[in-house]
């Protein structure tokens, strides 16, 4: 069995609240032994840092995600610098910019995005990348911040957006929407990329792949991610998770995957 990392995984959700250790298991005995647990708002740093420890092989992420602006204050960003030094991440995340959704403010978002990549540069962080609607935006962020380490995940991008980032030396992040016949330009940029900036991912309890369409998703169907990114590059599964695998101890900077 190949040893794979979800780079994207929302296992603080209450979607999980049920049955949160049967999830995690079934994803062990899929062969996802790591997970990288973002955060979105500030009151779920704590919760996040306790199942983190609580599971061999879930890493946390800690930042403020655009899309949960109404739960987020000024005084987060200092607390989340603080929430740093005392408590390691992998990553700062899950931050960015959400232009798809209206009524989101974003000069607000453009200010926490900013901000979060200032601690991240400060920390030494790789950062978790959000960017619905806003690629071009958060891309252009990016190459003026000087942050060079990091993943846009669920990257729905064009080719040329594509290259853009991984020039930057940003890896993508690649779910369940692979797998969908009708993505054709995203099956295109996985078939041809370079290895070296792949990732995979769930984002779960969202964005199923094609197989779990309408269901709530796991980090266990990575799995079926990395059996339609092989298919598409023509690749051994086994070549596939040892690469992105490699990326994401790379990135993240741990060791159990």
């Amino acid at each position: 069995m190949f040893q794979l990392v979800d780079s994207h995984a929302h296992l603080d959700d209450g979607a999980f609240a049920g049955d949160r250790d049967e999830v995690i298991e079934r994803a062990r005995q899929a062969g996802v032994v790591t997970m990288v647990v973002p955060a979105v708002a500030a009151r779920g740093w704590p919760p996040i840092r306790d199942l983190c420890a609580h599971h061999a092989g879930l890493h946390p992420a800690y930042g403020l995600h655009p899309m949960f602006l109404s739960q987020h204050a000024p005084e987060h960003v200092d607390t989340l610098s603080t929430w740093l030094n005392e408590n390691r991440p992998a990553a700062v995340g899950e931050i960015g910019l959400d232009f798809h959704l209206d009524g989101l403010d974003r000069d607000l978002q453009r200010h926490y995005f900013q901000r979060q990549l200032q601690l991240a540069r400060e920390h030494e962080l790789p950062v978790i990348v959000h960017a619905r609607g806003a690629l071009e935006e958060v891309t252009l962020t990016l190459r003026r911040s000087g942050n060079r380490r990091g993943v846009v995940h669920s990257f729905s991008g064009s080719e040329q957006q594509a290259r853009q980032l991984w020039e930057l030396g940003f890896h993508l992040g690649i779910g369940g929407p692979v797998t969908y016949e009708r993505a054709q330009r995203l099956r295109r940029i996985v078939a041809r990329m370079p290895v070296e900036f792949l990732l995979l991912e769930s984002d779960a309890p969202d964005q199923p792949a094609a197989a779990h369409r309408g269901e709530r998703n796991e980090p266990a169907h990575v799995a079926e991610v990395l059996r339609c990114v092989a298919a598409l590059r023509g690749a051994p599964e086994a070549d596939i998770a040892a690469a992105t695998s490699a990326n994401a101890r790379r990135l993240f900077g741990f060791g159990d995957a």
